[in-house]
């Protein structure tokens, strides 16, 4: 099975030993998005919600440069520093995917690079 590397600049660009996305056959890993700015690469301004919409945009980006959609997202994982939010975050997600949803865990983490309250990942499945 022969697999990609998925890059885009509309995405921060990965800030460690990562990509931003693998495709191995039609199935493709999005690594976690934290809310950078891709721009600046700085935390984005703002609350909780301002956080978790620049996660979705990014994911969105990369998910885009991979060729497919949220409708293509099988599964995603989110990652909270405070469990509080998983009703924000629904709120959210409902902003940016239809039935059927994707399987997904929310996870409550101690802590998340730079300081971001959200972190998420997911697999698309194309074609």
């Amino acid at each position: 099975m022969s697999k990609s590397v998925i890059n885009t600049d509309k995405a921060p660009a990965a800030i460690g030993t990562y990509s931003q996305a693998i495709r191995a056959g039609d199935t493709v890993y999005l690594s976690g998005q934290i809310p950078l700015d891709p721009g600046t690469m700085e935390l984005v301004e703002g609350d909780f919600e301002a956080q978790t919409v620049r996660v979705f945009e990014n994911l969105k980006a990369v998910v885009e440069a991979a060729g497919g959609s949220f409708a293509d997202i099988v599964k995603l994982n989110i990652f909270l520093t405070d469990l509080a939010h998983f009703a924000k975050v629904n709120e959210v997600m409902g902003r940016y995917f239809a039935q059927p949803y994707p399987a997904r865990a929310a996870i409550g983490v101690a802590s998340l690079p730079r300081g971001a309250q959200v972190e998420m990942d997911g697999i698309l499945v194309l074609g």
